[in-house]
């Protein structure tokens, strides 16, 4: 029972001793990868393309908001003076064009979305590209991302040794020659 306990321990501490000899040879560099995608020279005309795409998408929209306002108010001027079967129809043609519109909606978002990635697709290759290579020169072991692609903070805090050390955005944007 005492060997056993004994043994116990001593593949525990080789355990610990394993693990902290691992940790030390763990290296993790960070990145900002939206500082990188607006400082590359493509990516002002990838915004450009993708905003005149949700605009046109946007005024497609618009103009089925505005049929589907000018029918409702055509139907609420004629209700009064309409027999209940024709109001039952206007009702249910209503509701298509209120369906038929939200569909629209839906599926230009889809499209928007769609577009957006076959735009920046080739660009955020590009940057995996960059960030393996200057991952693999540096040796790191991971690479994490500063912020959300919402723009909140993932990392809340980099000791100053550590930050010029680990900080590898500005050894992507050169190998991206930005």
């Amino acid at each position: 029972m005492v060997k056993t306990i004994k043994l116990g321990f001593f593949l525990l501490f080789i355990g610990l001793f394993m693990t902290e000899a691992n940790a030390q040879e763990l290296k993790v560099g960070y990145l900002d990868p939206q500082l990188v995608l607006e400082r590359m020279p493509e990516m002002a005309a990838v915004q450009m393309r993708i905003k005149n795409f949700r605009d046109r998408k946007g005024a497609e929209i618009q103009q089925k908001e505005a049929a589907f306002v000018q029918a409702q108010n055509d139907f609420q001027q004629r209700s009064g003076v309409i027999s209940e079967t024709a109001r039952q129809e206007g009702q249910a043609a209503l509701a298509r064009q209120y369906q038929d519109l939200q569909t629209a909606t839906n599926t230009a978002q889809q499209e928007i979305n769609q577009r957006t990635n076959e735009l920046l697709g080739p660009l955020l290759t590009q940057l995996r590209q960059a960030i393996d290579a200057v991952a693999a020169r540096e040796g790191l072991s991971y690479v994490l991302n500063t912020t959300t692609s919402s723009g909140d903070q993932i990392i809340l805090y980099v000791a100053q040794d550590y930050a010029n050390k680990y900080d590898i955005t500005d050894e992507v944007m050169q190998q991206l020659g930005i």
